[in-house]
């Protein structure tokens, strides 16, 4: 069924009350104006006909989804095209836009562990969902639409859903890319049931994943299906109020690349910065997953030792601790579970015992070279940055790679994800802040830096080497 389908069985419900009201009126009017006397049945007979007509007016209206299989249906011109479009492909092919399914989220804020702010930046959300009247009786209206602005594996999901549990509402669960089509249209389609369906149940969470997959900056220089899709969203966001009780929430990685049109007041009204977990978040966090389960960890030090993980990579971690536990036939998790999958994430090794003495040197040397780097690494957690600070996190990035050329002579390959990093970094300083000229001039100036810092510190790092060696930290 059209989306319209609704709006017009009601405008003719009413049509076929008015008229059927005129038509007796005029009936009713013959019988007491009329200056001829009315003779015969034939009068009586069109009063009863009338009266069947209503009738029967009224149960087509009614019983209308049973009738429907048994009358033919006259598609529309944009069925009509879209039929022909397949048609040209192929006589088998159909279109399968996905189904627009509500969810009773079971995550509360007690389950997500860390972000304290971020809990209590949303807390006011879910109290308006959950008592709209107090709001209400002032005028102050709902916020259309919360942005979460974050690095990947931050738990921008799971605080979404943690939001529809915490007010108990439905959960309408949607990426960016489910909308991008590649049939003219659709994604202007689902754009628009996703939001009646939400408003048909509200008070409701609509929350759009990766929402820069159709939300990118326009050129306006093409109308593709993107760019008509975001038009969708942004027409229905302006055709609902803040006092219906419907809240869309938004994740991105990165805000910069998203159409000014998204972020004017009005449409995302509140913008959520979620940064890399502090220590103290860190702690949480390990305690939550840790809950209940044997172990002779030290979470302080385990806190301290991950200060670049995520959210998810810490749930990871304990995962791949809890399997390794399992794999020696163990029952209580201990620190070298811990480091076998410490290491895992962070390097990609699935079979340490079958490293040679020249690998594991390699690996040293680079926990070793970041560990003493680790000064560099107040910036990472920080929402706003300084230039120096982003100067300091590509140092940092790079830093691992640039040891290998000096203890090594020539590069290995690791630490890929690391150099990504660096070079994104570099990349968002030079298009998006417009703070350089160059990237690769700037990556090849800090890694002159870096390596005069190394050389000029090469007993200390080859000491924390040594260390990490004894104490068995390497893997």
């Amino acid at each position: 069924m059209l989306p319209n389908s609704d709006n017009n069985n009601k405008k003719n419900l009413k049509l076929m009350i008015i008229s059927s009201s005129v038509l007796l009126a005029l009936f009713i009017y013959t019988i007491f104006k009329s200056s001829a006397s009315i003779q015969g049945s034939s009068y009586y007979i069109g009063i009863v006909f009338l009266f069947a007509l209503m009738l029967l007016a009224f149960g087509l209206h009614f019983f209308r989804e049973k009738i429907k299989p048994f009358i033919p249906q006259q598609a529309s011109k944009f069925e009509e095209n879209l039929i022909e479009t397949q048609s040209q492909k192929t006589t088998t092919q159909s279109v399968n836009t996905g189904s627009i399914e509500v969810v009773k989220s079971n995550i509360k804020f007690g389950d997500v562990a860390g972000i304290k702010n971020t809990k209590e930046e949303l807390s006011e959300i879910v109290d308006f969902l959950n008592n709209p009247k107090k709001y209400l009786k002032y005028g102050v209206k709902l916020p259309k639409g919360v942005l979460l602005v974050g690095p990947p594996g931050v738990g921008k999901t799971l605080i979404a859903r943690a939001v529809a549990g915490e007010a108990n509402v439905p959960f309408f669960y949607q990426s960016g890319a489910n909308f991008v089509h590649i049939y003219v249209g659709m994604g202007a389609k689902k754009v628009r049931e996703l939001f009646a369906k939400a408003k048909s149940v509200a008070p409701a969470v609509i929350f759009i994943d990766e929402i820069d997959a159709i939300g990118k900056k326009r050129t306006g220089t093409s109308n593709d299906e993107r760019e008509a899709t975001l038009n969708e969203l942004l027409t229905c966001m302006d055709g609902f109020e803040g006092d219906n009780s419907v809240v869309v929430i938004a994740a991105t990685n990165k805000i910069e690349v998203l159409d000014e049109a998204l972020l004017r007041a009005g449409r995302f009204d509140r913008r959520v910065f979620l940064t890399l977990p502090s220590y103290e978040d860190r702690l949480e966090i390990l305690k939550l997953y840790l809950k209940g389960k044997s172990h002779s960890i030290n979470l302080e030090e385990l806190a301290h030792q991950t200060f670049t993980f995520s959210s998810s990579a810490l749930a990871t971690l304990v995962n791949e601790a809890l399997l390794n536990m399992i794999k020696r036939g163990g029952t209580s998790l201990l620190e070298d579970d811990i480091k076998v999958a410490k290491t895992k994430i962070e390097f990609g090794l699935s079979e340490n015992k079958f490293l040679s003495s020249e690998e594991l040197e390699v690996l040293a040397l680079s926990k070793a070279t970041k560990q003493f780097m680790s000064k560099y690494k107040e910036s990472i957690n920080k929402s706003i940055k300084s230039k120096t600070e982003l100067l300091n996190l590509i140092k940092y990035h790079l830093s691992s790679s640039v040891a290998m050329e000096v203890f090594k002579n020539e590069p290995f390959t690791i630490d890929a994800n690391e150099i990504k990093e660096a070079y994104e970094t570099a990349e968002l300083m030079k298009k998006s802040y417009k703070m350089i000229d160059d990237t690769e001039s700037l990556i090849s100036q800090i890694r002159a830096e870096l390596r005069d810092e190394i050389i000029a510190n090469k007993n200390e790092i080859l000491a924390i080497k040594d260390k990490l060696e004894k104490s068995g930290e390497i893997l």
